[in-house]
């Protein structure tokens, strides 16, 4: 299992492709801070939800000075599906490696239905202007998340 990333570490580094297919770097918002969450499939109704929920709240973000960025194994195609289909804004890269989301403690065992298996663990990382992490929040819910860190962040 990966380790969860805690307050001061440095974030990892990653480059993925969005729903376009572009690279979407975390060193391309240097000088800004970054929500990172990541969620286990799009089109899904939590992930949705989620996703929503961040999207109704990306002004009210960007304007205390986050980007955020969302993070599942899906491929390009399926996220541009996704985007389109729930008219999201924020930006959504795949990993379909999982490298970057065990990178961030985010992919390993959990709970589904009393089972135990592994997948992505429903987790944001809050990093800060200089690339180190802010907050790590891990075993999140979709519903009242976006909330949740708009209150902890004092937004």
């Amino acid at each position: 299992m990966s380790e969860r990333l805690k307050t001061g570490d440095t974030a990892p580094a990653f480059t993925l492709p969005d729903a376009d297919g572009n690279d979407v770097s975390l060193a391309d918002h240097k000088g800004r801070k970054v929500i990172v969450y990541f969620y286990p499939r799009a089109l899904t109704p939590g992930c949705t939800k989620q996703a929503c929920d961040f999207t109704d709240n990306l002004d009210l973000l960007t304007a205390a000075g986050y980007d955020v960025i969302g993070v599942s194994p899906d491929k390009p195609e399926k996220l541009a599906k996704f985007r389109d289909e729930e008219n999201l804004k924020v930006t959504l890269v795949g990993d379909p490696t999982k490298e970057t989301l065990e990178a961030y403690g985010a992919f390993g065992e959990k709970k589904n239905y009393g089972k135990t298996v592994m997948g992505v663990i429903r987790s944001t990382i809050v990093v800060d202007e200089n690339g180190k992490v802010e907050h790590a929040f891990y075993n999140v819910r979709a519903t009242g998340h976006v909330a949740k860190i708009i209150k902890d962040l004092g937004i």
